[in-house]
């Protein structure tokens, strides 16, 4: 029963969305049409039936409803309940209707809270969100519906790939598609303006709270992922320039510039026309992004769909929606004036070389992700990997964080540069000296090495402009922008540090050997089978020192899941303040048992990873960051119409008493 529940409210939602659709053009041209009042209910109404479908398939998965098709495919009996739940979402049907419950709830928070922008702005903004979402739905119930019910259910289900039973799989998808969908409003928000041709500073800043919401949680999703992939897969890596990390990192870039042109707009009414494109092309790289990971065209545990007829049917989405948007754009982007200018030598200036630099940034990382798609097209397969990314991104990645030193110094419109040259001085001295310090080491390559120069260059100027501040009475996205730009430093930093100090070892080792790796010595006491609710596993038991002092103890397993069948390594992770001892068990060394000894001895795989734990703090960093810019920016917003309802009742008052 719950399952037609669900598959009603989403029918329902869907006939929503049309109508949402209809009203909001219909508003858009005449604001005082009558169908024009039903777009704020409507869309509020199509979140709460969104919800209630996904809460019903979140029920027949924690129930093990098996006549449920999908729940069949994805969910056993035996599965922890934690992963039964999070199993509605770790599957093609699912994640799709996650996504667009959290575009409807989006929709819905937009139709409450909006009252900024000129009602014919906000009704049209709402019917492109209404037209977005119509093709969601569509997917959904045509091709990906996640409620098909099955004639003969089995006695036991397929199980869930064990590589997403994790609980990071519980936080990782649902915050990386808020962030998608926040995208998917900015698109919409961007759309309203072009059609209605209001693209102004009040535009901009009823956008950005938007935007920096969805940069927040795709930063969150991404530092989340990176340290899912680090710890679950085993192989001691936190990127690979996979293209499913790609999907979710060129989002990312995008939303990151639009973020600073739109603050560009909101304050200095300049980069309109800049601004509405970077909506349209953030959101144009949340639908490819889609299309990678849903179409089957990809092979990954992210990658669920391998039908035909699906990736035929968002590919249609994404020519519909980004070419739409393109063509509306080129029909009204030549109406809209470029606004204010500035001269080179100022904090605009700076953003729009942050802008640059991150375009061509995305522009090399959607490159690299597409090529080996078309290249197989024609029948030849090549790999691109990180010999492409990494120095093809640091050409404009290093120019792009040395202008991030000395942009937050400038001022709005115009600036000398002999007001900023000590501070610049004082970076770059550090910088230098990192540099020097590191390169008589020795036996590092010139990458990581540019990176820890920068890395400290970026630290350092990120607290500069809180000289000749009063701490206490700084403006939260002030705090916002230092704590995000100390983020990336340190992000940096623990990234160059990885690569460049990591130590490995690889051994064949037998109870009672001793390996060492790093600064570590790690001592193998035993083997043990172990069994989890679903799982079997021989798990080894370690004492790891650090430098000879106290033990620790480390268990790393090696994993056979019978449902679906598949073996997975759970690694061992000793933390310290600098750095991690990262530990995996392989499978017993066999065949030698006769002639070379090997019998009993199991594979260890030790990695000493110097700061490497920094690439994650940087992420929550950036995050956090995000989260006080939002908040200072909500909270100045809320004084702002305080203020106006004062002023506009004081008014009141006076009229009353002249009359």
């Amino acid at each position: 029963m719950m399952a037609e529940i669900g598959l009603a409210a989403l029918w329902l939602a869907a006939a929503l969305a049309l109508l949402q659709l209809a009203a909001g053009w219909a508003g858009a041209r005449d604001p005082e049409a009558p169908i024009a009042a039903l777009v704020r209910p409507v869309a509020v109404l199509q979140g709460g039936l969104c919800v209630v479908a996904f809460l019903a398939l979140i029920y027949v998965f924690a129930v093990t409803d098996l006549s449920v098709k999908l729940v069949a495919a994805n969910s056993h009996s035996m599965k922890p309940f934690i992963y039964k739940v999070t199993g509605a979402w770790g599957n093609h049907e699912g994640s799709m209707l996650l996504w667009i419950t959290v575009m409807a709830l989006a929709g819905g928070l937009i139709a409450i809270i909006e009252r900024r922008l000129p009602e014919r702005t906000m009704l049209a903004t709402l019917g492109a969100q209404g037209f977005v979402a119509l093709g969601f739905y569509a997917f959904l119930l045509l091709s990906s519906n996640p409620f098909e019910r099955l004639a003969q259910p089995p006695a036991q289900g397929n199980g869930m790939n064990p590589l997403l039973q994790d609980p990071g799989m519980a936080f990782h998808p649902p915050t990386l598609y808020v962030g998608y969908v926040g995208v998917s409003v900015a698109f919409s928000f961007a759309v309203g303006a072009l059609l209605t041709r209001a693209v102004t500073p009040d535009f901009a800043r009823v956008m950005r709270p938007w935007v920096l919401g969805a940069w927040i949680f795709l930063t969150l999703g991404i530092t989340a992922g990176s340290y899912w992939a680090y710890y679950e897969l085993g192989w001691g890596g936190w990127w690979f320039w996979d293209p499913v990390e790609n999907a979710a990192l060129m989002p990312w870039l995008a939303a990151t510039a639009l973020l600073h042109s739109a603050s560009v707009l909101a304050a200095r009414d300049a980069l309109r026309v800049w601004t509405i494109m970077l909506g349209v092309v953030a959101f144009s790289m949340s639908m490819i992004g889609t299309f990678l990971v849903r179409s089957g065209i990809l092979t990954s545990v992210h990658a669920f769909a391998v039908d035909p007829e699906r990736g035929s049917f968002i590919l249609a989405l994404l020519t519909i929606y980004i070419g739409g948007a393109l063509v509306v754009f080129a029909l009204r982007a030549g109406h809209i004036a470029e606004g204010k200018r500035f001269a080179p030598l100022s904090r605009e200036g700076a953003l729009v070389v942050n802008n640059v630099a991150l375009s061509a940034i995305l522009g090399i990382v959607l490159v690299g992700t597409l090529y080996p798609l078309l290249t197989e097209a024609f029948g030849v397969r090549v790999s691109v990997g990180p010999p492409y990314f990494n120095p093809v991104s640091a050409i404009f990645l290093l120019p792009m964080l040395a202008v991030l030193c000395v942009g937050p110094l400038l001022r709005w419109r115009r600036d000398e540069f002999a007001r900023i040259r000590l501070p610049m001085l004082i970076v770059a001295g550090i910088g230098l000296a990192v540099l020097i310090a590191v390169w008589l080491v020795g036996g590092i390559a010139i990458l990581p090495l540019l990176g820890l120069a920068t890395a400290a260059a970026v630290a350092v100027a990120s607290i500069l402009p809180l000289r000749g501040r009063r701490l206490t009475r700084t403006p939260l996205p002030v705090w916002g922008m230092v704590l995000a730009h100390l983020g990336m430093g340190v992000a940096l930093f623990g990234m160059a540090s990885d690569t460049a100090f990591q130590q490995e070892r690889l051994v064949a080792a037998g109870v009672g050997d001793t390996v060492e790796v790093g600064p570590w010595t790690a001592t193998l006491d035993g083997i043990a089978p172990v069994a989890g609710p679903n799982w079997t596993a021989m798990q080894a038991r370690m004492h790891v020192r650090y430098r000879g002092g106290d033990a620790q103890l480390a268990q790393p397993q090696s994993r056979s899941f019978w449902a679906p069948p598949q073996e997975t390594s759970e690694v061992a992770l000793v933390t310290r303040w600098n750095g991690q001892l990262y530990v995996a068990i392989g499978n017993e060394a066999q065949g030698q048992g006769d002639s070379g000894g090997e019998a009993g001895r199991w594979q260890l795989r030790l990695w000493w990873k110097p700061f490497v734990t920094f690439i994650w703090l940087g992420g929550l960093l950036i995050a956090l960051g995000g989260v006080l810019a939002l908040t200072g920016r909500v909270a100045g917003d809320i004084r702002r119409r305080e203020k106006v309802r004062r002023i506009g009742e004081r008014r009141a008052e006076l009229r009353e008493l002249a009359a």
